[in-house]
């Protein structure tokens, strides 16, 4: 399958069907995207929860709200970001997506990328930053420390699901996110970036 190929209707199409994993045997919704597919900032987390499921929406629930909240406070707005999961159909109890799950749906993931072209990608915790950053990755050490993946730029940050039980992340994740606007706005303006 050449998904990097799809346009945004053909890949909606192969998506509302798929059955490539177990996770489409319990599903209610599958849980594409939201936001602008046209954005220079891209937000991946990990998969939908219960209330992404129900709604088909990522990033609705509490962690979901949370974020929204630290994207105010970074000065980004939610319709003009786009946000996606490695996986779009939940993980049962909401759990880690398995491995050959995520391979599943990575190809999908990356025709995402393509289509958005996104110039910063923001990986929301240590599953989404593991198959888009660094498989070895160790968020607590590695966060924030922005990299260069062929067009875009990737920053790997804390899920918003963490500072629901780790309220003293709060800072580093809205840093984060802040970086990550700074980022794009230096690559619009066409200035030089070092890392």
């Amino acid at each position: 399958m050449a998904v990097l190929r799809f346009e945004w209707d053909s890949l909606y199409n192969e998506l509302k069907d798929c059955t490539k994993c177990r996770l489409c045997e319990r599903r209610t919704n599958i849980v594409i995207a939201d936001g602008d597919p046209h954005a220079s900032i891209m937000f991946i987390g990990e998969g939908p929860g219960r209330e992404e499921d129900e709604s088909g929406v990522p990033f609705v629930g509490a962690a979901g709200r949370l974020f929204n909240e630290l994207l105010e406070e970074a000065g980004l707005d939610r319709r003009k970001v786009y946000i996606c999961n490695i996986v779009k159909c939940r993980p049962p109890q909401n759990r880690d997506p398995y491995p050959d799950e995520a391979e599943a749906c990575l190809p999908y993931l990356r025709a995402q990328v393509a289509l958005v072209r996104p110039k910063v990608i923001v990986c929301l915790g240590r599953i989404a930053a593991k198959y888009v950053y660094d498989r070895d990755i160790q968020i607590s050490k590695q966060r924030g420390a922005v990299k260069k993946a062929g067009a875009f730029y990737i920053i790997p940050t804390y899920h918003p699901a963490a500072l629901l039980r780790k309220e003293e992340l709060t800072n580093d994740l809205v840093f984060d996110l802040c970086t990550a606007k700074k980022l794009a706005d230096r690559i619009e303006k066409g200035e030089e970036i070092e890392l």
